[in-house]
């Protein structure tokens, strides 16, 4: 991609992802709205890309929303314009839930309001010993839900948890969030690649379309009615992917006692 906010490297069928303003904390500017929307909104159409991995360079994975140049700091301050930004920079994390692939945050140093809700909503997060991440939103007067923080955090850490943080903006560093299932997995800043890299390589042996449903039925099931309603979604999709020829494939390679050669077909 030819913007510098936003460096994408793509290594078969994953493509790493990097926020690229380590100067600022890596922190969003219009540019780097508009670029992280116009990339996960263009993965729908990429059946070749199975998983993205988010990663920042430099100290911070991201400390928010960077006040100090371009269109967010110019704009006028009436209803119609702050609606409109905070509309766009909320496209964000909705084109992030609706693409089909799985994305892995690799989280370093701060990860702060807009930056906390790119690891959110991430399918999986894996922190650094040095992660510390908040919702500060409520720390500069306004309300601590904001860039779907009041949707997340409950469903992943529970009410209690999810209100301590959203009512305070406290930091939640790298042990307490992988006590408390915000993360799955806690390493030395120096091992975050290869982590995200291990979690790849197991995703990579799934079926493509199998991988890719089953983020659709988890986004699904979060807000399901009822168990039947859970259920039916469930039904429908293995009984959709077992007249595949991938799942054929699965079977018989079973058997034989090898690895399956998926074609997404």
């Amino acid at each position: 991609m030819e913007h510098q906010v936003l460096d994408v490297e793509q290594r078969g069928e994953v493509e790493w992802v990097t926020l690229d303003r380590p100067d600022t904390g890596n922190a969003l500017n219009d540019e780097l709205v508009v670029a992280l929307v116009s990339y996960f909104e263009g993965l729908r159409q990429r059946e070749e890309i199975r998983i993205v991995v988010l990663r920042a360079r430099g100290k911070h994975f991201c400390v928010g929303l960077d006040l100090t140049a371009g269109a967010f700091s110019a704009m006028e301050r009436s209803p119609h314009s702050i609606w409109s930004v905070q509309r766009e920079i909320a496209r964000i994390y909705l084109v992030m839930r609706k693409c089909p692939q799985p994305i892995i945050s690799l989280v370093q140093g701060a990860a702060c309001g807009g930056g906390f809700s790119l690891a959110l909503a991430s399918d999986v997060r894996i922190a650094a010993e040095d992660a510390r991440m908040n919702a500060a939103y409520i720390k500069i007067g306004l309300t601590g839900c904001d860039m779907g923080s009041s949707y997340f955090l409950p469903r992943l850490v529970g009410a209690s948890v999810a209100s301590e943080l959203l009512m305070t903006g406290r930091f939640i560093h790298a042990p307490r969030a992988l006590a408390v299932g915000l993360v799955s997995e806690v390493v030395p800043r120096d091992g975050l690649e290869a982590a995200g890299q291990l979690l790849v390589g197991d995703m990579l042996l799934t079926a493509p379309m199998g991988l890719r449903l089953t983020k659709e039925a988890l986004n699904f099931s979060v807000d399901a009615p009822s168990l039947d309603a859970a259920m039916a979604m469930e039904d429908r999709h293995q009984s959709l992917l077992a007249l595949t020829e991938d799942a054929g494939e699965a079977a018989l390679s079973f058997f034989e006692k090898r690895p399956p050669q998926y074609r997404n077909r």
